[in-house]
């Protein structure tokens, strides 16, 4: 029997699909499934000819295996992924490929680097974005790890990826070692920002201005044939569209309201926090996600608590407008902030992260993917060392011709009690970006009073402390 040429260990619904890709692109897959049950159940509903081969040990999964062997992990992140390789290596030759396709953390990908390197394999650590669909038809595909084992997988890779318009494959070698989970953590993180202040412009139409469910999916509609085209604005529109068969009733307004998180926008978070680089959108939709979860305690607090009784009562059409205008704005923030969020990442962990490729692996196939990343590709094209998209004069432009609607609909969320961080934090970052001077003056001379921390003056060298 033809050995496979590629093996997934963990048949999730995103394994199962990933293995149909690459099957279906002419490159034969072993799948293997800690629950034999599960295999079975797969493979039995595929034809004959599928080119997927059913194993049922970590041996059978070896011996299937044309060599060097490229084994991809599509297990859950953590412990999980280590007692999977653990289980595999002594299976395994040097040269043989581990990858991981989960959404690790990228430290831990850092350290199996090291370690499987030190043992003779090669180890690569892939950002796999699409969701389910993704891993079907293409996803958005971000390798990082041995430069080896991409070469030997880079023709399936770049098969099974998705295409853009111009039929570039949305997949490339993004760095060494953790740099691929890195990337893919970062997009995650733009991606809760996203999803953030789109749940906030939905609330101000919704709750604000009084649009109807079937209102709001027109009016997305409209949004995703212009300049917000993106597969987010899309899919709001086609949830809106949803009705439950049961109740009659737009299913999105019976859904409970406590958005849940794997993780990955948090680390952003918290490295960005690590590295020193300003993320207020990407907090503030973290921080969102994690109030939404406090909902026995906020129905509580709505008894108790009161607040603004004001009621809408400008031009709807024009308040409408301006919201889209305000979404556009923080969107273009919020790449701003992912990206300078890699630039400074890039230099730390000498990643040498090409920000224009990874644009352009964004284009199609994962969750952030919109017509505004080819612009953010002219960008880096104009200017490879681009350190902030605001520097560049058409994003520059683009958001500071707008910053009057995106100042006007946070001033009219404000009054109507409705909650808008992400968009205001947006505004907050852009706000403080573009001011020379800040207060951080009086911060400074405060940690020096009850502290002696010192401070740097602006009319000479040196540092200071003043006995105050």
């Amino acid at each position: 029997m033809e050995k496979a040429k590629f093996a997934i260990v963990g048949l999730g619904v995103m394994g199962q699909n990933l293995a149909l890709n690459i099957a279906n692109n002419g490159y034969p897959v072993a799948v293997f499934n800690r629950t034999e049950s599960v295999t079975r159940q797969f493979v039995a509903g595929l034809p004959a000819d599928q080119g997927i081969i059913g194993t049922y040990s970590y041996v059978e999964l070896a011996d299937s295996l044309e060599k060097p062997r490229r084994i991809m992990l599509m297990v859950k992140a953590g412990p999980a992924v280590d007692a999977v390789i653990a289980a595999l290596k002594p299976h395994l030759e040097p040269g043989d490929i581990l990858i991981d396709g989960g959404n690790s953390y990228f430290e831990d990908t850092e350290r199996r680097t090291v370690e499987l390197e030190k043992e003779g394999f090669l180890f690569i650590g892939t950002g796999v974005s699409g969701g389910e669909e993704g891993a079907l038809h293409g996803p958005s595909i971000m390798p990082g790890g041995s430069v080896d084992a991409w070469a030997a997988l880079k023709d399936m890779f770049t098969a099974a990826a998705a295409k853009a318009y111009d039929g570039e494959p949305c997949v490339d070698y993004i760095g060494p070692r953790g740099a691929g989970h890195y990337v893919k953590t970062v997009h995650n993180g733009i991606e809760y920002a996203i999803m953030q202040m789109i749940a906030e412009v939905y609330d101000l139409l919704n709750r604000g201005l009084g649009l109807s469910t079937m209102e709001l999916s027109e009016l997305f509609k409209e949004w995703d044939a212009g300049e917000l085209a993106s597969y987010l604005v899309e899919i709001t529109y086609k949830i809106f569209e949803k009705v439950d068969p049961e109740t009659g009733k737009p299913l999105v307004d019976l859904i409970v309201d406590e958005a849940q998180q794997k993780g990955t926008g948090k680390w952003t978070s918290q490295n960005a926090f690590d590295l020193g680089a300003p993320t207020h959108t990407i907090n503030a939709a973290v921080t969102s996600r994690i109030i939404s979860g406090m909902k026995s305690q906020r129905t509580v607090a709505q008894a108790l608590i009161d607040g603004p009784s004001e009621k809408f009562s400008g031009d709807r059409e024009a308040m409408i407008a301006a919201i889209k205008n305000a979404l556009y704005a923080g969107i273009i923030l919020a790449y701003a902030q992912g990206f300078g969020l890699l630039h400074v990442a890039s230099e730390e962990y000498d990643y040498d992260l090409d920000m224009q490729m990874i644009a352009k692996i964004w284009r199609a196939g994962c969750i952030i993917r919109a017509d505004l990343l080819d612009d953010i590709m002219k960008a880096f094209d104009r200017d490879p060392g681009l350190v902030n998209l605001l520097l560049d004069d058409d994003f520059r432009e683009a958001v500071v011709s707008r910053q009057g609607d995106l100042r006007h609909v946070i001033i009219n969320g404000i009054k109507l009690g409705i909650p808008v961080y992400a968009l205001s934090s947006a505004l907050a970052y852009f706000d403080a970006y573009r001011t020379e001077r800040l207060p951080a003056n009086l911060i400074q001379a405060q940690r020096d009073y009850f502290g002696a921390h010192t401070y740097r003056r602006l009319d000479k060298e040196g540092s200071f402390h003043t006995d105050w």
